[in-house]
């Protein structure tokens, strides 16, 4: 079905989501949603975005490319990302884009390493393995010492596994509960859910309505839709067939594709990185 049949995005594609959680415009709807899993004292007022391409610190560093990086007003980093499949060594990955918004902290010169709290949210279309038979779908990693007490409360990941909300619109309780609605469910929704019609999710359906979206816009978030539903449909084959191994390879052709295509209509290679993961050495090649 094309996109232009829908009447709002899918807030999982690349596109959508940095559409209606990666903009000034828009913050607002991030802000809420992040308070729903922050701990009341660090509950954000207002966040700055922050450029998503961190670079290490030197050449043998690998690139690293966020969905979004964005600091609270005290100074919080938070690092918030959509996985759409899995991924071998993810949890490495984490811990990895993790170090990047602490070593920027670092100050020249006398410097007593006082450190911000940073925050990585992934927001998961897939289930963990080592989690498949827990109810639970929102896991808060910290660093503990042998009792189970917080030995270091700046450092916290927070993933939720979205395939494992099963509620609908009238079992919905809490704010969360609208948020992951609204992530499970939005692309298939003709009508703001009687539960969705407060200020906040006004705003969001506003953002999400794609009639409202300039001419660019649409074939751009065509583009991000066909890339996510390719990108499912080699993770469903794979399931089915019983081959994972497949999965990596797959995404990797669908990537040179879609960034093929984007390179055609002129898009530069900042915004092809950013949508593909491919390098400049990568992208040059075509």
């Amino acid at each position: 079905m094309s996109a232009l049949k829908d009447k709002y995005i899918n807030p999982l594609t690349d596109f959508g989501f940095k559409k209606l959680f990666g903009t000034e415009l828009n913050k607002i709807l991030l802000i809420d949603f992040l308070n729903q899993i922050l701990p009341e004292k660090h509950r954000i007022k207002d966040l700055s975005y922050a450029r998503n391409e961190q670079l290490g610190l030197n050449e043998l560093d690998r690139k690293a490319i966020f969905d979004l990086y964005c600091v609270g007003e005290s100074g919080e980093r938070f690092i918030v990302e959509v996985q759409k499949a899995k991924q071998n060594f993810f949890k490495d990955r984490s811990i990895y884009y993790a170090s990047f918004p602490i070593q920027e902290q670092a100050q020249k010169g006398d410097w007593d390493y006082q450190l911000e709290p940073v925050y990585t949210v992934g927001i998961l279309d897939f289930i963990f393995d080592d989690h498949k038979s827990d109810t639970e779908l929102l896991h808060i990693v910290e660093l503990k010492n042998q009792r189970c007490e917080v030995f270091y409360d700046k450092l916290k990941f927070i993933y939720i596994e979205l395939p494992k909300f099963k509620k609908e619109e009238d079992e919905l309780e809490t704010q969360f509960d609208k948020w992951l609605y609204v992530f499970r469910h939005l692309s298939n929704l003709q009508d703001r859910p009687r539960k969705l019609q407060d200020r906040i999710f006004q705003k969001l359906f506003e953002a999400a309505e794609i009639a409202r979206f300039s001419p660019e816009e649409r074939d751009a978030y065509e583009d991000s839709l066909k890339y996510y539903r390719d990108l499912k449909n080699v993770v469903d084959t794979s399931r089915e067939e019983g081959i994972l191994e497949g999965i990596e390879k797959g995404i990797e052709k669908r990537n040179v594709e879609i960034a093929h295509k984007m390179k055609e209509k002129g898009l530069s290679n900042s915004e092809i990185s950013e949508m593909t993961g491919l390098s400049d050495d990568e992208i040059n090649d075509f």
